[in-house]
């Protein structure tokens, strides 16, 4: 008896003690637990003001009225004549491309020319070994004057035969005879005489000539070699670059304005160069194709170069300008001052308080780093052409003062770039 109260004593002491540590350990996790509650109260307030009071700075810089002014650049739109243009990249092609060929055979003697030379119509260019040429043509006029010979004797016979038989000296039969014999001599003397012609012609082969005003290339058989008949590689290519063509296609959609501008006169084209500095070559227009490619759905265009100055070689690609029309007193500002946005196309118009207006505009052609503004904007209005990221309605700016050489210089650059990287066939 008295072992089993002790023994429930002790499980009672036991328990006691097992729930007195775990009511201490859930008063600890209590504490911590709205301590740390708090403090993250705490820190979102501070948050919350700190939003607030950025919310405020930005409001005074980016939308309605700001506290302070934003330093910008500004241009004036300006009222002039734009040429409506074509843009595409172009190859340049020789006027007229010869491949000289041999028309006899026998040895290339000499080359008159050095590669890369200038040549001039009628120059000469080869000489084939004559020599054989020259003994043909010596037989075939030798063979002439022996049938010439026989012709002049069956001639004489003809005549004596026709008195005689008229005096019923021969007979009929005979005389027939003689006169059939005297007319195939005169028949083998012509074959002769066009023996001589094609001996001639062939000996004349033995010096080839150049067809064209051009430039030779490169010399692709060298003197001792034996040319043949049409062989398949020529003796030397020459290029006419004087004038050049340029080749170049548009989409299909501006075919019919190509074709009522150019019956209504000769369409100008430029061809311009990356790393020259503004200075174009001025062609004109003179060849459209007969169809549409249908692979690329584009036209293809040629067009003829003096190229003069010899700037334009067959095989550059180049930057070309096709100007269709020009459109006269148009609205024209800097093509960086025209932003995008969610209602599309706008500009910033200063106002005279020194506020900017955001206006909505519409834009038309853009050639050589300016545009062309077809709707919501006059000339001589101020727009900002730089510094447009920290501005909003009604913001106040302080417009910075540039030298006139760095704008002048930095439109130049834009012309330089737009250029560039004009999309092929696109119109601007």
């Amino acid at each position: 008896m008295k072992r089993t109260l002790l023994i429930v004593t002790l499980l009672v002491v036991v328990g006691a003690f097992a729930g007195f540590q775990q009511y201490s350990s859930w008063s600890l996790n209590r504490s911590q637990n709205n301590n740390g509650a708090k403090s993250q109260e705490g820190a979102a307030q501070s948050s919350r003001g700190q939003s607030r009071t950025n919310m405020q700075g930005r409001g005074g810089a980016g939308g309605g009225r700001s506290r302070e002014a934003v330093p910008v650049l500004v241009a004036t739109a300006i009222q002039k004549a734009v040429p409506v243009q074509l843009r595409a990249v172009g190859n340049v092609e020789p006027y007229t491309t010869v491949s000289i060929k041999s028309q006899v055979t026998g040895v290339l003697m000499q080359a008159h020319f050095k590669e890369g030379q200038d040549v001039k119509k009628e120059q000469q260019l080869f000489t084939i070994d004559p020599r054989p040429f020259e003994a043909a043509l010596r037989q075939a006029e030798a063979n002439m004057q022996r049938d010439n010979a026989q012709l002049k004797n069956l001639r004489e016979q003809v005549r004596r035969y026709a008195e005689l038989v008229e005096k019923q000296y021969v007979s009929r039969e005979q005389y027939d005879l003689i006169k059939t014999n005297a007319d195939a001599a005169e028949a083998v003397v012509e074959a002769d005489k066009a023996a001589v012609e094609n001996a001639k012609v062939q000996l004349s082969y033995c010096y080839i000539y150049s067809p064209v005003n051009g430039r030779v290339g490169s010399l692709l058989v060298n003197e001792g070699n034996l040319v043949r008949v049409n062989d398949g590689a020529p003796l030397v290519v020459i290029n006419q670059v004087n004038p050049i063509n340029v080749t170049f296609s548009v989409p299909e959609q501006h075919l019919s304005d190509l074709k009522r501008h150019m019956s209504a006169g000769t369409l100008k084209v430029d061809a311009s160069f990356q790393s020259d500095d503004g200075r174009a070559e001025q062609g004109r227009l003179e060849f459209i194709d007969n169809a549409v490619d249908r692979s690329t759905g584009t036209i293809k265009l040629k067009a003829v170069f003096a190229n003069t100055e010899r700037r334009l070689w067959p095989g550059q690609f180049i930057n070309v300008a096709l100007t269709l029309t020009t459109e006269p007193n148009a609205v024209v500002i800097p093509s960086e001052a025209v932003q995008v946005g969610q209602e599309g196309q706008h500009v910033f118009v200063v106002q005279p308080d020194k506020r900017v207006e955001v206006r909505s505009v519409s834009l038309g052609t853009t050639s050589g780093g300016e545009a062309v503004i077809t709707k919501g904007l006059a000339a001589g209005e101020q727009v900002v052409r730089e510094g447009q990221f920290l501005l909003g309605p009604e913001s106040r700016i302080e417009i910075k003062e540039t030298a006139v050489s760095d704008i002048k210089e930095e439109t130049k650059d834009r012309g330089r770039k737009s250029k560039a990287k004009a999309p092929e066939g696109g119109q601007s």
